[in-house]
């Protein structure tokens, strides 16, 4: 038995219509009226580690890995862990630097370095 963490290059979060169809809270969701400059808060299930360093990935995910390619830029401000029905979470906030066009098949990242 060990203390499970998992260290995230991204934040991945949900359709906003999972939250509209009450299966998952508004804070696992991406926001519908996502913007640039916005702050917003997440929530995952899990002891996450994210990098506060710099900017990272937001992406789509439908679970079990199953993820988007990067939706926008984001900086995490803000990290907490914390038990719910006991359960681990990391709860947190964070800010959206720059919001990518879907149509736009360019490269953003490398690794974790933002591309200009």
């Amino acid at each position: 038995m060990g203390i499970q963490i998992e260290f995230n290059p991204d934040l991945a979060l949900r359709n906003i219509s999972e939250f509209k169809n009450n299966r998952r809270r508004s804070e696992e969701c991406i926001p519908e009226d996502i913007a640039e400059g916005g702050t917003y808060d997440f929530l995952k299930k899990g002891h996450r580690n994210y990098w506060f360093d710099g900017e990272l990935p937001l992406l789509e995910t439908k679970g079990d890995a199953d993820l988007s390619r990067p939706l926008a830029s984001v900086r995490i401000l803000e990290a907490t862990h914390f038990l719910l029905d006991g359960e681990p979470y990391t709860k947190g906030r964070y800010r959206v630097e720059k919001i990518f066009d879907i149509n736009d098949s360019s490269i953003h990242f490398e690794s974790y370095k933002r591309l200009e």
